[in-house]
């Protein structure tokens, strides 16, 4: 077996397993059993239908906040605007639910499609600003999610409603929401979003790895000197970038305000899913499979986590404890990575 050719496979499973053992080793000092933590995790994730249904809910825009944030990070760029390009996508999604009426194979597809386009622009700005003027994006992008938040507040309450604090519900031709997948796992909120999470999550691995353009954003990605040396637009394909990375954020987006909530409220504060599809991506080692597996990591450990409360006494916060510690362990990569090369060098 070639190492080397499955390290990056290697690494994110060594640094799953620590994460889980050092979160057993915190939850013996603090005085609480690990075999009853996780297993009432486990029960939490896989235990009933209603929690297998939350759990492919709660993934499905973790797989598209990780392809976001993958997809500019395959290119050379760092967008850490996914969380406001959620918001926009969001708001825009749920403006569509409730201002038209159509017919659903026309409405839903039309509410996604406005999503990712809000996204999408969101993701312009930073990519525009970068080609142009050189603007760090990482820079931009923060501040476009305070940006993001703010505004769709105010849209929300004077555009959206008569100062109301949420939206009205979207109707039903727009919602994603099946009886089949309610009846099906005990009236979760589970709904064909996933679907379209799993074709974003190819139309990323086919885009940046068999067709000529991917190539071209992954060479500029690599080296904008070579990039442009060799004939190609650089700009272009930096904005190119983020307009695409943002447009799955805002697809992420839609999944909330179509599939979950089915409106859109006033938040007093970031939703999470775009910062935490930074995680995903790292874990997922920015690839489409990978990103799919460590989304369905973060999914399972957010939905079983509220089970161990009531079922083990253990705090859920300490799960997100042991996300902090995965993320850690993927992030000392290198040292990982030391430890597995030693070890087969004393193997010769």
């Amino acid at each position: 077996m070639n190492l080397n050719r499955y390290m990056n496979l290697l690494i994110p499973v060594i640094a799953v397993f620590l994460g889980l053992l050092f979160g057993a080793i915190i939850m013996l000092v603090s005085g609480y059993n690990p075999i009853a933590g996780y297993s009432a995790l486990w029960y939490g994730i896989f235990g009933e239908s209603y929690y297998i249904g939350e759990t492919i809910r709660q993934l499905t825009p973790y797989i598209l906040t990780g392809l976001a944030v993958a997809f500019a990070f395959r290119t050379g760029l760092f967008n850490i605007g996914v969380e406001g390009q959620v918001i926009v996508g969001w708001l825009a999604a749920v403006w569509v639910g409730v201002a038209f009426e159509l017919p659903a194979i026309i409405h839903i597809p039309l509410a996604i499609i406005a999503a990712g386009l809000a996204g999408a622009f969101w993701g312009f700005i930073p990519g525009f600003l970068k080609a142009r003027f050189k603007v760090h994006e990482v820079i931009v992008t923060i501040m476009m999610n305070y940006i993001a938040l703010h505004v769709t507040n105010a849209l929300i309450r004077n555009v959206m409603t008569d100062n109301a604090d949420k939206s009205d519900k979207i109707f039903p031709t727009a919602s994603l929401r099946s009886e089949f997948f309610e009846n099906m796992t005990d009236y979760s909120r589970m709904h064909y979003g996933i679907f379209i999470a799993l074709i974003a999550a190819f139309i990323m691995w086919f885009l940046l790895e068999r067709t000529t353009k991917g190539y071209e954003l992954r060479a500029v990605g690599f080296n904008h000197d070579a990039a442009h040396y060799s004939g190609m637009n650089v700009n272009r394909n930096i904005i190119l970038s983020m307009v695409i990375s943002g447009a799955f954020a805002g697809v992420a987006g839609a999944m909330e305000g179509l599939g979950t909530f089915e409106y859109v409220s006033v938040k007093g504060g970031f939703t999470g899913i775009g910062f935490d599809g930074i995680a995903v991506a790292l874990i997922g080692g920015n690839a489409a499979i990978g990103i799919i597996l460590a989304a369905a990591l973060f999914g399972g450990l957010k939905v079983g986590a509220l089970n161990m409360p009531s079922e083990a006494g253990v705090p859920n916060e300490l799960v997100e404890i042991i996300i902090a510690l995965i993320i850690f362990f993927v992030a000392s990569s290198y040292f990982i990575r030391w430890i597995l090369l030693r070890f087969k060098k004393e193997g010769k």
